[in-house]
């Protein structure tokens, strides 16, 4: 008989959990926190400024592009549109936020997007 304290995770339990978990769904949930956290970092959040760190949200906006150059055709335009959008406008908004703007492909994550123009 194993008893699992409330400090130690059941990783059985966890592993049966996940498994039940579709893979489209961990790809847009992965996305979507991935877009979450760059928009703090964007200081677009309620506290705006006060989390604001462009070098963080780079490096979120470039993550999550490449999550979704490479599952766009596994998660389906149903899934995949409204993410590619919301991507976009992130990377609008760090380009709206730098002082000094990136050449025109050279933003976060238009390596896998191509230039972002407004």
């Amino acid at each position: 008989m194993s008893e699992t304290s409330p400090e130690t995770p059941d990783f059985d339990a966890m592993t049966r959990d996940i498994a039940e978990v579709p893979a489209v769904e961990v790809i847009v949930t992965v996305a979507v926190n991935l877009m979450s956290a760059a928009a703090v970092k964007l200081g677009l959040s309620e506290e705006g400024e006060k989390y604001k760190d462009l070098d963080e949200a780079r490096k979120l906006i470039g993550a999550l592009a490449g999550l979704l150059d490479a599952s766009t055709t596994e998660i389906s335009s149903f899934h995949a549109a409204p993410l590619r959008d919301g991507l976009k406008s992130l990377q609008l908004a760090f380009r709206e936020a730098s002082l000094v703007p990136d050449e025109p492909g050279h933003g976060p994550g238009e390596k896998y997007t191509g230039p972002v123009y407004g």
